[in-house]
């Protein structure tokens, strides 16, 4: 089965939520295992499997690991003022510096390369169907690198990765007795005979698994290519002078296991940067670089898509997102200055940067509408999507082409001063000043001032110890983080510039025809406010290690790592239908029980979370010995939220799975385990070169030694999940308008059980543990996050060697396997109790075992 693991952290490193820090550094390569240089091999992890759904646009592919795998508990050794650490101790790189490095000044030299991933050689995942359907990965490039005249230096390169095959997923799809209208209208009919179109024919499968299980697939292209030019020239003696460009692009017509599931995108990135550095003298140097980023993102519905959104409880929604068509472009002009002076035992540093960011395009809301079809008004939801009897309806009206422009600005200096032989101190002051971001057209107003205060301090030191004590390390740093650019661009989606209308028990035919009419006061919009007060999120950080001294090449260290982060992004859901005496609550007349009459709901973002980390990590390495390089790492962790962690954006997604129960009580309602919270992790690398042994025959010799033997191993415990009700209507919820509700707990014995086996899961997870609440309840005593999903037992392997040819040339052939054992990490069980599906699991998060072999020449 193909997979768009390489164009994921592509594009997800190009995404404008998080494209302050478009630019992630290099992993450290720390066994050979990571042979095409791919971040999931070397982190251990498997393949993702595609079809559990991950906005590629607005998250970065770090945040889905998190919430898929967990995160790697970080320990940073120094901070440096001259770079953000808001994140990294779940393993977020800092950000980077804008400058280029220094290029060697080698004569020419160059490689190209060609990788293979043939479903030949991969394994059936755990719920598949029949045979492994044909697809292909093809990934091929040339890097050349040569002087040009005296003192300079280019280097050209360029890839292409082709992506061509099927993709095998798990849908929710009809039985054959469910697979013909109920509604008598003829207009009606005519509707759901199309929906129902939108699913295959093929009848569920997985019977199994679940009565309505089908597992299918579908055919799928991705292109992505890529270009790159770098120039350096040394200006005299003290002068360097380098330019580079990088263009990317990446085009996905994406698979469809039922019809529209997913968007068509397009993203093209462009990336410039120059950077002059002088040596003014032995001790001093400066840095000065200006660059500029362009990503155009556009995803639009596959031309078979049914046109609005079709969320039916019970059954794969048909797609894509009501977010959808985005035609996004972000301009982001860079400029950045560092000094560096060393005197006596001190290095002094300083410098800033500034980001000047243009934000322009459409984003949806709801435009193409949006239908909920879930158990209500006494009967299941199926029954009512066949009826044609939806619960809800919204469709946004207006225009919201907008473009956004603000500043980011940041300003440090620091000290490194060595006190003692021993004893090394670091010092630091960063100032990071938000400007309040403004709309070209003066077409919305973002009410927020601008964040002038934000003085970030670090400390750190390192003292050796006498003897084989070693050495001890310890660091504290504050980090802002940011005010992502889809969090304030939610303006544009209110009025009046933008009507989104929630039509309450709508007509399938023509749900907007009460409010074109006018004077149903049932029918209202929803609107999206940004806090007068809205800040920049901020954490405190504070780690300490100690090294000691370990016989031969061993090195150990036992360390310790935290965090505070406060400020952090929510979205609070306001203005909910309430209880009113003498007024039955229905879905019907949700709006007519809100205290704002001329509003539904109100979305406020604001700073409403804060999150807690502590985590303890042991981490051995063996760099080399005969052969042999072995790394390990042990981590106990616990993370902690009021409903939203760092990452959240407060936007889209992220602000509904950060919803409470009630407005009334949000912080005692959503207080519990981060998504990514994970107790227990171990990570195990180790590569081992085979000798070629004297004593062996010299045919065997030369076949056997020289290969390099690698393995990664990842033991995780599961991330955790919540249980909800599934629906918000009579019988089952509290009929504010709005979803999150959770049931009663009946049986305190099932509380933090993992539900992490097929065969299990309904036993471990019974419907009869739980109960709905009653409309006058507010919200059900069972908390969030309190079970968690399998764990994680997963081996990648490879094998490789090196040919010396004439001269400095060479050839490398290598295979690489992620998930060798074809062990699968399975997703959660349906957590909805509505859902036919409840404690059920249907989908794994990973893909079977597949094997990608490598042919590099080098000179």
């Amino acid at each position: 089965m193909p997979h768009a693991a390489k164009a994921l952290l592509l594009l997800c490193a190009l995404c404008p939520a998080f494209a302050q820090k478009p630019e992630q550094p290099a992993k450290t390569r720390r066994t050979d295992l990571n042979l095409l240089g791919q971040t999931d091999v070397d982190a251990g992890e498997s393949r993702r499997n595609e079809n559990i759904q991950f906005n590629l646009v607005d998250n970065n592919a770090l945040k889905e690991l998190n919430v898929r795998l967990g995160t790697t508990a970080t320990i940073i050794d120094e901070f440096r003022p001259s770079r953000s650490y808001f994140g990294s101790e779940f393993g977020n790189a800092p950000t980077p510096v804008l400058h280029l490095p220094a290029a060697g000044r080698s004569p020419m030299h160059g490689n190209g390369y060609f990788s293979h991933l043939n479903s030949v050689f991969s394994a059936r995942s755990f719920f598949q169907a029949g045979d492994v359907k044909p697809a292909r990965e093809n990934d091929y490039g040339l890097q050349l690198g040569a002087p040009l005249w005296r003192g300079s230096h280019l280097f050209l390169g360029g890839s292409q990765q082709k992506l061509r095959g099927s993709v095998n997923g798990n849908v929710l799809v009809p039985r054959s007795d469910e697979r013909t209208p109920l509604a008598t209208d003829p207009a009606v009919r005519s509707i759901i005979e199309r929906y129902l179109a939108a699913y295959p024919t093929e009848l569920p499968n997985r019977t199994d698994v679940n009565e309505r299980a089908l597992n299918t697939n579908a055919p799928q292209v991705i292109d992505n290519d890529n270009a790159e030019a770098r120039l350096d020239q040394q200006i005299a003696t003290n002068d360097r002078l380098a330019i580079r460009y990088v263009f990317l692009s990446q085009t996905v017509d994406a698979f469809q296991l039922v019809k529209g599931q997913n968007p068509d995108t397009r993203t093209l990135a462009h990336t410039a940067r120059a950077t002059w550095s002088r040596r003014w003298s032995a001790a001093t140097s400066t840095d000065f670089s200006a660059g500029f980023d362009r990503v155009h993102s556009l995803l639009v519905p596959e031309p078979n898509a049914v046109g609005p959104m079709i969320s039916i409880s019970g059954l794969q929604t048909l797609g894509p997102l009501a977010t959808i068509p985005i035609d996004r472009v972000q301009n982001l002009f860079r400029y950045a200055g560092d000094a560096m002076s060393v005197r006596g035992n001190h290095t002094w540093t300083a410098g800033f940067g500034v980001l000047r960011r243009q934000l322009n395009g459409v984003e949806t809301d709801v435009h193409r509408g949006f239908f909920s079809f879930t158990p209500d008004f006494g009967r299941d939801a199926i029954t009512n999507f066949r009826m044609g009897i939806p619960t809800q309806h919204l469709r946004s009206i207006g225009d919201v082409h907008r473009g956004f422009r603000n500043w980011d600005l940041q300003f440090h200096a620091g000290d490194r001063w060595r006190a003692t032989k021993n004893l090394t101190l670091t010092l630091g002051l960063r100032y990071n000043p938000v400007t309040t971001p403004v709309e070209v057209n003066r077409l919305n107003t973002i009410p927020y001032p601008c964040d002038c205060n934000n003085l970030a301090p670090q400390f750190g030191l390192a003292w050796r110890l006498p003897r084989w004590w070693g050495i001890v390390r310890s660091g504290y740093g504050l980090h802002f983080g940011e005010i992502f650019p889809v969090t304030f661009q939610q303006v544009r989606l209110s009025p009046p510039g933008n009507y989104k209308i929630v039509v309450p028990h709508p007509s399938l035919t023509d749900p907007l025809a009460p409010y074109y009419a006018g004077g149903d006061p049932n029918i209202v919009p929803t609107t999206y406010l940004l806090d007068d007060n809205l800040r920049t999120p901020y954490s405190h950080q504070y780690n300490f290690s100690w090294e000691p001294v370990l016989p031969g090449d061993w090195k150990l260290q036992l360390g310790y790592v935290g965090s505070r982060s406060h400020k952090l992004l929510i979205m609070w859901y306001e203005n909910r239908a309430r209880l009113v005496d003498g007024m039955e609550p229905t879905t019907g007349n949700i709006n007519l029980r809100r205290q704002n009459p001329h509003f539904a709901e109100i979305r406020r973002v604001l700073n409403g979370s804060r999150g807690y980390f502590d985590a303890a990590r042991v981490s051995l390495v063996l760099p080399r010995w005969r052969g042999l390089s072995i790394d390990a790492a042990y981590w106990f962790s616990k993370a902690i939220d009021l409903g939203s962690s760092y990452t959240n954006t407060a936007y889209d997604e992220d602000s509904r799975l950060s919803r409470s129960q009630t407005e009334n009580l949000t912080h005692e309602d959503m207080k519990g385990p981060s998504p990514f919270d994970q107790p227990h992790a171990f990570l195990w690398r180790a590569a081992y070169e085979i000798p070629k042994a004297s004593g062996w025959p010299r045919r065997v010799r030369g076949a056997m030694g020289g290969w390099t033997i690698s393995a990664v191993t990842l033991l995780k415990k599961g991330t955790p999940f919540t249980v909800a009700s599934g629906s918000d209507a009579p019988g089952f919820g509290n009929v504010d308008g709005n979803g999150g509700d959770r049931p009663n707990l009946l049986d305190p014995a099932v509380l933090g059980r993992t539900i992490g086996d097929p065969d299990t899961s309904r036993d471990l997870l019974p419907r009869s543990a739980f109960a709905y609440i009653r409309p006058e309840e507010q919200r059900g005593n069972l908390g969030r996050n309190t079970f968690r999903k399998g764990g994680i037992a997963n081996v990648n392997a490879a094998i490789s060697r090196t040919w010396p040819l004439r001269g400095d040339k060479q050839i490398l052939f290598g295979a690489e396997s992620i998930n060798f054992f074809n062990t699968p990490q399975f997703a959660p069980p349906g957590f909805e109790m509505t859902s036919g599906n409840f404690g059920q699991i249907t989908n794994t998060l990973n893909d079977g075992r597949t094997f990608r072999f490598l042919l590099r020449f080098g000179f």
